[in-house]
């Protein structure tokens, strides 16, 4: 008995067909079937958000998403953010303004922030601590996150305007 289904998923701007189990979180898909291994699992309860991806832009804490529910879905992962050898700001921002340390909370903070940029890139320091708040990070104590999404942020909207 096969208790596997069918799915495809749109993953970094490439489709990709699978079976999965019904119950396999978008997190295990992502790292064990795709290897995308950039996602990291922290908690597995969607407490920490280690393993945040966007999906159609917003954050999603994969641990807590099925794969066979985001079909037809645009999934982001952290691999998605560079180019090639060229870093997204976010990325260039933490690594020149030390927002990381043991960088395992990283690849969350960064999707976390890149969606919230997106949806508001004119955020106040005020509501980019309030957004970074819900992703935990046990080395940084945060204040170089915030000001290295700051940064980003600024370079973001300069780029923007061109």
């Amino acid at each position: 008995m096969n208790d596997k289904i069918d799915i495809k998923l749109n993953v970094n701007g490439k489709a990709h067909a699978l079976s999965v189990e019904p119950r396999r979180n978008l997190a295990d898909t992502l790292r064990d079937d795709l290897g995308l291994t950039g996602t990291h699992v922290g908690c597995e309860h969607g407490v920490c958000g280690a393993c945040t991806v966007l999906v159609d832009g917003r954050p999603v804490r994969s641990c807590l998403a099925f794969a066979c529910q985001l079909e037809d879905r645009r999934i982001e992962t952290v691999e998605s953010l560079a180019d090639g050898d060229t870093l997204h700001p976010l990325q260039q921002k933490f690594w020149e303004l030390h927002g990381l340390q043991c960088g395992f909370c990283t690849p969350g903070m960064l999707m976390l922030a890149a969606g919230a940029l997106r949806e508001n890139p004119d955020m106040d320091d005020e509501e980019i601590r309030e957004v970074m708040s819900s992703n935990l990070c046990r080395c940084t104590g945060y204040q170089n996150i915030l000001k290295a999404v700051r940064a980003a942020a600024d370079v973001m909207r300069q780029e923007a305007r061109g």
